[in-house]
């Protein structure tokens, strides 16, 4: 019963085969890289993605009931910052670590994009409360899964992370 799909790819991959078995369903398909700042050769999130992705999920909640799956490459980054997202947006008057935690409590690995946390908290004026909340699930998962740490300095997500808990 999926009526939704939003999918969040590298730019050059192609669609997952698996999308011609779905029954019909409203597809957004953003393409850009999991980066948190600007590269060279890669297409970073921007402001105007986010924008898209959060007017594809108001059009949930007047589509109602509707069942979204939301998916990227790994299921870690991308993804899980858009449904945080995309959960803030339907229910403002929550914390946003609600938001986090729910996505965690799908995804324990999920370490939401920052860079598309960061635009969506804009655009959402939660006033810096997402970005302030996700440094927990960053936390959390280190704790867990201390290995991963390697990851996200070779990322540069870990000096941003830092920068969050000071």
């Amino acid at each position: 019963g999926v009526t939704h799909v939003l999918s969040i790819l590298d730019p050059d991959m192609l669609d997952p085969p698996a999308f011609a078995g779905f029954s019909p369903h409203r597809r957004l398909a953003l393409r850009f890289h999991d980066i948190i700042e600007t590269r060279p050769n890669c297409l970073a999130p921007q402001k105007a993605d986010v924008e898209r992705l959060l007017a594809f999920g108001r059009e949930l909640i007047e589509e109602a009931p509707a069942h979204l799956l939301i998916h990227c490459h790994a299921g870690v980054s991308r993804s899980t910052a858009s449904a945080a997202l995309i959960l803030a947006q339907t229910r403002p008057d929550r914390p946003a670590l609600e938001a986090l935690e729910a996505v965690s409590q799908i995804r324990p690995r999920a370490w939401p994009n920052l860079r598309i946390l960061e635009f969506g908290d804009e655009l959402l004026g939660r006033n810096g409360e997402i970005v302030a909340a996700v440094a927990a699930i960053y936390r959390r998962v280190l704790d867990r899964e201390p290995a991963l740490q390697d990851a996200m300095i070779d990322g540069d997500i870990f000096g941003r992370i830092n920068t969050l808990s000071d």
